[in-house]
């Protein structure tokens, strides 16, 4: 299973890529911490994280810390892009679900962690983004740096996961559709939690 990314990883953590290699490729989904735990040997889910952030930090992995099903291994060759479930282009839709299929765009992509939604709604339609298209997105490592104006999916824990213009003024987010019968979505920056910037987006036609 063992590759060469950035950085060589410690025992504990080629234990733990090694056992994710294996699940995700017979349950074609990521497993929960408390799988991780109960497979390792653990008690507590304080030493999962942990390895999980340095598999993160060393390019093995991607993840959005305590969304286990945004795990994606990195230190292998992956036959596709996972579409991970649908993103709601007009109200919050429930986020991620397992991974339903796979585009296959290995020729021309290189760029790590890539990951594909479905959208549902027209509230992107003048960003030429529409209801059944599949945007191809790049995962947000520091928000902070984001440009106004960039398409992203966003998560707001506990309601769901939207596509639209990213704003920031200050300490609030400003979420903006790119359709005028849709109303923008403003909320603290804390209460949102941008996971991807569009890259790409893919229509079938």
């Amino acid at each position: 299973m063992i590759n060469t990314p950035e950085e060589a990883l410690t025992p504990a953590q080629q234990e733990l890529y090694d056992w994710l290699a294996d699940y995700i490729s017979n349950h074609h989904h990521s497993p929960s911490i408390r799988q991780m735990m109960q497979a390792m040997g653990l008690r507590s889910p304080a030493p999962v994280q942990s390895r999980l952030r340095h598999l993160q930090q060393k390019g093995w992995i991607t993840w959005q810390e305590g969304q286990a099903r945004t795990l994606q291994l990195l230190g292998g060759i992956v036959s596709g892009i996972p579409v991970l479930g649908a993103v709601a282009a007009g109200g919050l839709v429930e986020t991620f679900d397992d991974v339903q299929e796979r585009l296959d765009l290995s020729q021309v992509l290189e760029t790590r962690g890539l990951f594909a939604l479905t959208v549902n709604g027209d509230s992107m339609v003048d960003a030429h983004i529409a209801d059944g298209d599949v945007v191809l997105m790049e995962p947000v490592i520091e928000p902070s740096r984001l440009r106004n104006g960039t398409v992203v999916s966003a998560m707001v824990p506990g309601s769901g996961t939207t596509l639209k213009h990213f704003h920031r003024n200050g300490s609030s987010i400003r979420l903006e559709a790119a359709n005028p019968a849709y109303e923008d979505i403003e909320l603290e920056a804390d209460q949102v939690q941008v996971q991807g910037r569009l890259l790409a987006v893919w229509r079938k036609v």
